[in-house]
């Protein structure tokens, strides 16, 4: 039998997973590590950690399996995207990585902006600038730390920082490089004229590779570290949203998902790049060869029912742990007893700001419309409604672009909830699955080592192959009609409430 490995390299933690080639779970480990913050707003990691979780993880998978190393046939990395690792001459890390919610760099965003303009910009990198975003970074660490800056020899994103060291290959793979600001997304190439603009020397970028190449193999020493064969193929893997796309399938015209995790995600794949004017929907190049992707990010889906539970309802988590449940089944049940509309009740679920497709940090959540008569349940099925609405602001945004899904497929830990998919499929209307497994980006990131290996033939055929979907939840035809006049007010909200936000954040 042949494996393969895929790693997840998140946020909290790098989690690997041993498949075999029927796409069956064999054994999976996973190492936390930190993020420190400095300061109000910074998000940083070490980079080293991140490749000590790689080899521990690894090497604990191989050796639970019993699965001979030599059966391994290819490894692939999902990645946390957006983060800045820079590496000297020698290979090594020379500071902590900046990753993807450092929040330090909107100075230098706007600088970015003014260089290339903002028009120009999009039509380039596909994206305006973004705090989250790479390049910002860069010019953060040239501006602020000169002697760091100094030593750098290369500009690496976190992913390909580990596959370096399991390859020495130095290189950065396409989908995760969209996100940069620095690549001509279009053209799936460095972009020369936004790094003359920024003045940055394109010689630190390093070759780009696609997703499901090989872009290295493990080396000797990388061997002896991890118990796998030196000469094994290492893909260039994606960044995590392309992995996950890829774990659930999402690879194919007509295909979507929607992760309602701390943050929500509406993502869709598409042959060709669509920009949208305004920067408000994400375009990126996608795992696939010459095809590309859109996707919109809220800032507060989970995480604004994960406030609620901690702030409203330690009821709640005690009678959950008393009935050894989980607190958000016995939420769900108590939201499900307030009608549609939450008796003329709305919320904005915008509790850190949002990004798609209002970009504006500024952006506050609210429920509008409270009363005296209002209960517990209605603020609750309020806010779920709520984070539904906004995430169909985006969907029906990427419509607006000719992305038009003919289903959608729910993932992330809201997905667990009947009820909220449910409220998705009448909201969306369109039919919302599930999926047998629940390892998307580590899937994803083995389908592609699988396709660089030459297991598969390609990453759609495997997917058709690996990836089984569980029987749809198909749209309530009188709940559609419900739900309409609540999401059209939802829409006006915002508008109404924009110069407010902005005066708030001034006092």
């Amino acid at each position: 039998m042949n494996y393969l490995l895929g790693v997840d390299l998140g946020t909290s933690g790098t989690k690997t997973v041993l498949f075999d080639v029927n796409g069956q779970v064999i054994a999976s480990a996973t190492v936390e590590y930190p993020m420190y913050q400095p300061h109000n707003g910074w998000a940083e990691q070490d980079a080293d950690d991140w490749w000590e979780a790689t080899k521990s993880t690894v090497r604990t998978v191989l050796e639970n399996s019993g699965v001979n190393p030599a059966d391994v046939k290819g490894l692939g990395i999902s990645g946390q995207m957006h983060g800045l690792v820079l590496i000297d001459e020698n290979g090594s890390s020379l500071c902590r990585s900046l990753i993807w919610c450092d929040g330090r760099t909107q100075a230098e965003c706007d600088e970015i902006t003014a260089a290339v303009g903002a028009e120009r910009l999009i039509q380039i990198a596909a994206n305006p600038a973004l705090t989250g975003f790479t390049a910002g970074k860069v010019l953060w660490v040239r501006k602020n730390q000169p002697d760091v800056w100094a030593k750098a020899k290369y500009i690496l994103l976190p992913k390909d920082y580990v596959r370096y060291k399991l390859t020495g290959v130095i290189a950065q793979e396409i989908s995760d490089a969209s996100g940069t600001n620095l690549l001509d997304v279009p053209g799936r190439c460095w972009s020369e004229e936004i790094c003359k603009a920024i003045d940055l020397d394109m010689a630190m970028l390093p070759p780009l590779v696609e997703s499901c190449e090989v872009a290295g193999t493990i080396t000797e020493e990388a061997a002896k570290l991890t118990g796998l064969v030196a000469g094994t193929p290492v893909a260039g893997g994606g960044g995590d949203n392309m992995c996950g796309a890829v774990g659930t399938g999402v690879v194919v015209p007509g295909k979507a998902f929607t992760t309602i995790g701390t943050s929500g995600v509406v993502y869709a794949h598409s042959p060709e790049v669509q920009i949208e004017p305004q920067g408000r929907v994400h375009a990126f190049c996608s795992c696939i060869p010459g095809e590309y992707v859109n996707f919109a990010c809220t800032l507060s889906s989970g995480l604004s029912l994960k406030w609620f539970r901690d702030q409203f309802c330690q009821a709640e988590i005690q009678t959950a742990k008393e009935m050894d449940t989980d607190p958000y089944v016995l939420m769900n049940t108590e939201a499900a007893n307030s009608p549609i509309g939450a008796n003329r009740l709305l919320f904005l679920p915008y509790l850190m700001g949002e990004r798609s497709p209002l970009m504006d940090n500024n952006a506050r959540g609210a429920w509008i419309g409270l009363t005296a008569m209002h209960t517990r349940k209605d603020l609750l099925r309020a806010l779920m409604e709520g984070v539904i609405y906004a995430l169909c602001q985006n969907l029906n945004t990427m419509r607006e672009m000719g992305v038009k899904p003919e289903a959608m497929l729910a993932c992330g830990g809201g997905a667990k909830s009947p009820f909220w998919r449910q409220m998705m499929a009448d909201v969306f209307q369109l039919p919302v699955k599930t999926l047998h497994s629940s390892e998307g980006p580590a899937l994803g990131a083995a389908i592609l080592a699988g396709v660089a290996a030459g297991l598969y033939k390609d990453v759609p055929t495997a997917c058709a192959e690996l990836v089984k979907e569980n029987e749809p939840v198909m749209p309530i035809e009188e709940n559609v009609k419900a739900y309409e006049p609540y999401y059209e007010y939802f829409l006006t909200l915002y508008p109404a409430l924009k110069e407010a936000y902005a005066q708030l954040a001034k006092l």
